[in-house]
């Protein structure tokens, strides 16, 4: 009996030590001989790259003053991943939303997915809801976010968060799943609409825009605002900051842990314009007298543009950092068309379009001669009317003075077409003028080549409709401004440029803009004598009875012009007003135009604009304070403009320089047909579609269920010691 147990306790004995054998040379097998082999399989910590956007860089006026910069911001985001996967900790299953969709065939197609809006309700919402930092949000959008990127994105919740409000999360965070903050750049606007149609907006970053080669090495791709209109678009490439990286360990439960290291980001390049913001205040102000228009000012001695702007006008701010579809639909379709720029499109410019006529009578020598008016002239069955009913025999200098379009008719036709269009194209007519913002239209100057494009044959009534800008004949202020510059310098065509230059971080020029000299008329045959007699014509138009902007004159200054009033084809607006001038005459610093739309006349309704602005300069330019303050947008108005008065103008002077003449807008629709008249562009053609914010919808109006957060605001608690 005792043999046979003890023979039990050894059989034990040895299967004991054979399985502890075993089982040590299993452990040595795992943690020796095949130690690579299981290691690489426990789960450990992992680090993820994320790609920090560049800080835009900022863009200046002339002197330096700063009109847009980027502002710290911080933006609450939900990794939908994470939230997921907390929430199955506590709940046996994910709830589920069906929704329906129609195939490429028209059929109906019902799907189920998580009802990802139930889940982070239940998980993220109550703690944010103690913090105060519940805002009203897009059910869609965050359901079309989760199915297009299954949460591998993350969603920003909010893009508004205050430095308060990210101090309040930083400290009081305590087991709030998939919820981060991250830091952002907001551009901002700092003079609200000032100067809108030029420095223009940005779009949210699309991560889909960026090609595949330029996201390798990031587990999250965070890619950078861009400029979709104005400035911020032509110098996108320069103001796009330098991007930063940061890597984040997560631990074997795929929590993060912690920042590992983190590359700052660098600022881009400051843009500085050519525009002096002090003068834009003023063109901006003074065109407000009107509901649509536009305003131009040049320095003739180098092609810089010191303004330029159009009313009405937009606050760029909306669209930062996403536009409301309300307020998208309030720009849009707004009949007087807020976002598109009047000073850089096309218009039939009416008499100041006998300018560059004058100038090519001056390459055939027609400038030398007098020509008669009637009262118009004939041309086949149609007589083509001058505004008054006969001027008699005028030289050159006088037919500018009265505007006369009998004069100008036969002038046109002796100097021949072909000279209008040698002198047109030096003067960068009917093509773009390569200024630096969107949304430039070339304009059109007819020619016979053209007009067989269109089925009909060229003849001299086309000539004689030219010759007084009307018809197909289309320029833009910023045009007409060019060439008033070209008249004031002696014939230099520079190339009109609103950047001077771009200089980086470090104070270091990146790129110097130099005027551009296009073209000099003196070199093309224009002799010196002949261009003054086109100045002089200017200088009598202003400062001589009988002309027809008597409104100009200025007290401050020589001031030379010239008006005009171009019929259209819309019944609703008969005539637009322009009104191109220069100052001083003798050596000019100042080139301007100025464009009302459904203006009476350039005498009543442009040229006291002209004035104004240019004698607020010159008073600048004598030491007199301009403030620069941000703007309200500028309301647009359809209504007729017949005349413009500002605050200490002599009305009276006004009413006499009337009354001694004014031209009118020559009957031109009874013979030219409407396709080729001027031509009423789609103002929002091409505009650039913004980052559209989508409405809020019902279920996600959550922002008033904010609590007032429990614990009190103390960013510094852990600087007091315990006791």
């Amino acid at each position: 009996m005792v043999t046979h147990f003890r023979f039990r306790l050894y059989f034990l004995a040895v299967l004991v030590m054979a399985g502890f054998s075993l089982l040590v040379y299993r452990l040595y097998r795992i943690q020796v001989t095949d130690y690579a082999t299981w290691s690489a399989r426990v789960p450990g910590s992992k680090f993820e790259s994320v790609r920090i956007p560049g800080i835009r860089g900022e863009i200046k006026d002339r002197n330096g003053l700063t009109l847009v910069d980027s502002t710290p911001t911080y933006e609450l985001q939900f990794d939908l991943r994470e939230i997921v996967a907390a929430y199955l900790k506590t709940h046996k299953k994910l709830p589920e939303y069906t929704w329906e969709r129609f195939d490429s065939y028209g059929q109906k197609e019902i799907k189920t997915e998580t009802d990802i809006i139930a889940v982070v309700e239940a998980t993220v919402f109550p703690g944010l809801q103690d913090q105060g930092l519940l805002a009203d949000y897009s059910t869609s959008a965050m359901r079309v976010h989760y199915r297009s990127t299954r949460g591998v994105v993350p969603f920003t919740f909010r893009r508004d968060l205050s430095f308060k409000e990210f101090a309040r999360f930083a400290e009081n965070n305590i087991g709030i799943p998939g919820v981060t903050v991250t830091r952002a750049g907001r551009r901002r606007y700092l003079y609200n609409s000032f100067a809108c149609h030029i420095l223009g907006y940005l779009n949210l970053a699309d991560p889909d825009q960026v090609p595949a080669e330029r996201k390798q090495g990031f587990n999250y791709y965070v890619g950078d605002d861009y400029g979709v209109m104005g400035i911020e678009k032509t110098m996108d490439h320069y103001l796009q900051g330098k991007p930063g990286k940061l890597i984040l360990e997560r631990d074997e439960k795929n929590k993060f842990v912690g920042e590992v290291s983190r590359t700052d980001p660098e600022p881009g390049n400051d843009v500085y314009l050519t525009i002096d913001a002090r003068i834009q205040m003023v063109v901006e102000q003074s065109l407000r007298k009107v509901g649509r228009g536009a305003a131009v000012v040049i320095d003739p001695r180098n092609g810089d543009v010191l303004a330029i702007a159009s009313v009405p006008s937009f606050n760029p701010n909306v669209f930062i950092p996403e536009v409301r579809i309300d307020d998208w639909k309030r720009y849009t379709e707004d009949p007087t068309s807020p976002m598109f720029s009047r000073a850089i499109n096309p218009y039939s410019p009416g008499s100041t379009g006998k300018i560059p006529v004058a100038l090519a009578g001056c390459l055939s020598g027609s400038c030398d001669r007098n020509f008669s008016c009637g009262g118009g002239a004939q041309y086949g069955n149609k007589f083509m009317k001058c505004w008054s009913s006969g001027h008699g025999t005028l030289d050159l200098s006088s037919a500018i003075k009265v505007s006369c379009n009998g004069f100008f008719y036969r002038y046109a036709n002796d100097a021949g077409i072909r000279n209008i269009q040698t002198m047109t194209n030096l003067l960068g007519l009917g093509r773009t003028t390569g200024v630096e913002i969107t949304g430039e239209n070339p304009g059109n100057i007819p020619n016979p080549e053209w007009l067989r494009m269109q089925g009909l044959l060229w003849s001299d009534a086309f000539t004689a409709l030219v010759s007084i800008g009307q018809g197909a004949t289309e320029a833009s202020p910023l045009q007409m401004a060019s060439v008033t510059a070209s008249v004031a310098n002696g014939g230099k065509v520079y190339q009109p440029r609103l950047v001077r230059k771009v200089i980086d971080k470090d104070g270091t020029v990146v790129k110097a803009d130099t005027p551009i000299l296009r073209a000099d008329l003196t070199r093309e045959g224009l002799k010196p004598e002949h261009l003054e007699l086109v100045k002089r014509g200017m200088w009598r138009v202003v400062n001589e009875a009988g002309g027809t902007a008597g409104r100009a004159k200025s007290e401050l200054t020589t001031l030379s012009g010239k008006t005009g009033t171009a019929q259209t084809a819309n019944p609703q607006q008969p005539t637009n007003a322009w009104f191109i001038a220069f100052a001083p005459y003798d050596v000019p610093e100042l080139a301007i135009c100025i464009f009302v739309e459904n203006g009476n006349s350039g005498g009543g309704a442009a040229s006291p604009i002209a004035k104004n602005i240019i004698d607020n300069v010159i008073a600048m330019k004598k030491g007199a304070e301009i403030e620069v303050t941000a703007l309200p947008e500028a309301i647009g108005r359809n209504d007729r403009v017949m005349s413009v008065a500002f605050e200490g103008s002599d009305v009276a002077t006004f009413v006499q320089a009337d009354a001694a003449a004014e031209e009118s807008a020559v009957d031109v629709a009874a013979f030219v047909p409407d396709s080729l008249q001027e031509r009423h562009f789609r103002p929002l053609s091409g505009l650039a579609q913004p980052t559209i914010k989508e409405n809020t919808d019902s279920r996600g109006r959550v922002g008033q269920l904010n609590s007032n957060p429990g614990p009190k605001f103390r960013p510094f608690q852990w600087l007091k010691k315990k006791r």
